[in-house]
């Protein structure tokens, strides 16, 4: 589960790292009257669970009150790689002399946590060179080791470490850690990542962990691993290792996914349809690839979803479906949705034939 910034910005200084003042508005009046609070220029930043805002216009510098009511008020409703901003964080400016970008992260291909680390921080983290950031394995019994980072950043990146640690984090990242003025150094952004299974025996009673996008919380009360992603071909898949692969060979097609969802093993005909009305809700997508492997789950009741869903949603299907069905029970599957002859409905028999044809219809 992803954190929105405010919410990492809390657990942040939960765990006594240094963070500016700052409040969460809705509203552009809101953000007017956190800002004449908190005195001095500040900065009004969109709160989406995606990279990029400041390019997209989603962090601004407001130097008076009025200025935060104007900033917030251009902000506030835009959307940000697919996701609308409904909140803003208005936070004090810092007067910032360097910036560092630092990170620890579980490396799953490596089985290991690491801390990455560089001297470049900013907006154009994406830009530094491989070469400048430095990757350190991390024992977890002992923590990072003491030459991990300069001695000035060395005692925030500890306290960042016990943020990881304590709250079972996949990802702990700043981007920047700064050094202001007055020597004092303070993480201006962060971005944290839960993990899911760990909760059990977590209290985040005081951070909400519920999704803010409309169709990740309607996704979430329907018990489906749904994530928005900011394309217009919507995926539906059996497995996250199978739809981790569509995703990808969507994007060699030449198109955009528009979500990872997996309806996982043994999924019945009412959770395809649940998925596929989740899928189908979201604007932006232009077509759906429905791409199953039958395994536990059978491609019959497969099939069986998607024309029942197809019966709940009539008039309201106006998007290509692309259809694969492979392994258990396909044929059935194959020929339960052949005799349906649904005019938006196509099937496909390869998984590289079926995301080209749902690329080039996600491009029309």
């Amino acid at each position: 589960m992803d954190l929105l910034e405010h919410q990492a910005m809390r657990l942040f200084a939960a765990h006594q790292v240094p963070v500016p003042a700052g409040e969460v508005a809705a509203s552009p009046s809101a953000a007017g009257a956190i800002a004449a609070r908190l005195g001095g220029a500040t900065v009004i930043k969109a709160q989406v669970k995606v990279g990029g805002r400041g390019k997209a216009g989603g962090v601004r510098l407001a130097a008076t009150p009025s200025a935060a009511v104007a900033c917030a008020a251009e902000i506030l409703g835009m959307e940000i790689k697919g996701h609308r901003v409904r909140e803003v964080l208005v936070a004090s400016a810092s007067d910032i002399v360097t910036e560092y970008y630092l990170a620890f992260l579980i490396d799953r291909s490596a089985r290991e946590i690491i801390a990455m680390f560089s001297e470049s921080g900013g907006m154009d983290i994406e830009q530094v060179p491989a070469s400048s950031i430095v990757r350190t394995p991390i024992d977890p019994g002992l923590g990072p080791p003491a030459d991990a980072f300069p001695a000035d950043v060395a005692p925030v990146a500890a306290k960042l470490w016990d943020v990881f640690i304590a709250s079972d984090a996949t990802l702990v990242e700043v981007n920047p850690l700064i050094v202001d003025a007055a020597g004092r150094v303070l993480a201006v952004d962060g971005k944290v990542t839960l993990d899911d299974n760990a909760f059990f025996r977590q209290d985040f009673s005081d951070i909400s962990t519920s999704p803010e996008d409309p169709s990740e919380a309607r996704a979430a009360s329907l018990g489906l691993n749904y994530v928005k992603l900011d394309g217009t071909v919507g995926i539906i898949g059996n497995g996250a290792g199978l739809v981790m692969s569509t995703l990808d060979v969507v994007a060699g097609a030449g198109a955009r996914p528009a979500n990872f969802l997996d309806i996982g093993g043994g999924a019945g005909a009412q959770v395809m349809a649940d998925a596929l009305s989740v899928v189908l809700d979201d604007p932006a997508v232009k077509s759906l690839l429905v791409n199953v492997f039958g395994g536990i789950t059978a491609c019959d009741a497969v099939a069986n979803g998607i024309i029942q869903a197809l019966d709940r949603l009539g008039d309201a299907v106006t998007r290509p479906i692309v259809v694969r069905l492979d392994g258990n029970n396909a044929a059935a599957g194959r020929a339960i949705l052949a005799a349906a002859a649904h005019p938006m409905v196509s099937l496909v028999d390869t998984m590289d034939d079926a995301a080209a044809r749902a690329a080039e219809l996600g491009k029309a």
